[in-house]
């Protein structure tokens, strides 16, 4: 499969991309400064910009596959918060992941996939996390009502908690919570893209 990725350069993207590439796939990585192709999914016409890039395609028709591992959000007690906090929280992790499914439609095989980020603020918040919550659970909304648009194409979203990986840094703000590997994540990726469900939310803990 060709597979568009956003994010690869993070932690998550990475453990992503090298487990798709390792399955054979070529996975076509994008990122704002970093990534095979650069451009920032936050701006609706950078989206479109790099549909329109041929760079994108090799040759083929058509993606196969399209996989979101990045969200921008803001994190500050809710009195601390700005409107425009949430405005670019919103921006950052919910538009730009809807506009690379709107504008993506017409560049993914009929069956292809899109396979979007949440994570397990949505369901299991933690101090200053109101603005993560609200991207995140708008994400989800979305993946569940877009699958029933979109079909024969499918949508799901990967949903994890924090990061084995990651519990030096972030550990104590998410006490007791189980963590989760990151490759572990990786594998819910496969999961969306090779597998046949959609409108699913695959949770992580």
């Amino acid at each position: 499969m060709r597979i568009l990725l956003i994010g690869a350069a993070g932690r998550l993207g990475t453990a992503v991309e090298k487990t798709l590439a390792d399955r054979g796939h070529e996975v076509v990585t994008v990122g704002r400064s970093t990534g095979r192709l650069r451009y920032d999914v936050a701006d609706p016409e950078q989206v479109a910009a790099l549909y329109g890039d041929p760079a994108l395609y090799g040759g083929a028709g058509a993606l196969d596959a399209v996989a979101s591992a990045a969200g921008d959000v803001v994190y500050n007690p809710v009195a601390d918060m700005a409107a425009g906090d949430y405005a670019s929280s919103f921006r950052g992790k919910v538009l730009g992941q809807i506009e690379l499914v709107r504008q993506g439609i017409a560049h993914v095989a009929e069956r292809g996939s899109f396979t979007l980020i949440t994570g397990v603020l949505g369901r299991d918040p933690i101090p200053t996390s109101s603005a993560a919550a609200m991207a995140n659970g708008a994400v989800e909304g979305f993946v569940r009502a877009a699958a029933i648009d979109i079909a024969p194409q499918r949508i799901n979203a990967v949903s994890p908690t924090v990061f084995t990986e990651s519990l030096p840094h972030y550990g104590d703000f998410f006490p007791g919570v189980p963590p989760v590997g990151v490759m572990e994540v990786a594998q819910a990726y496969v999961r969306s893209i090779e597998g046949g469900q959609t409108g699913r939310v695959y949770e992580l803990s």
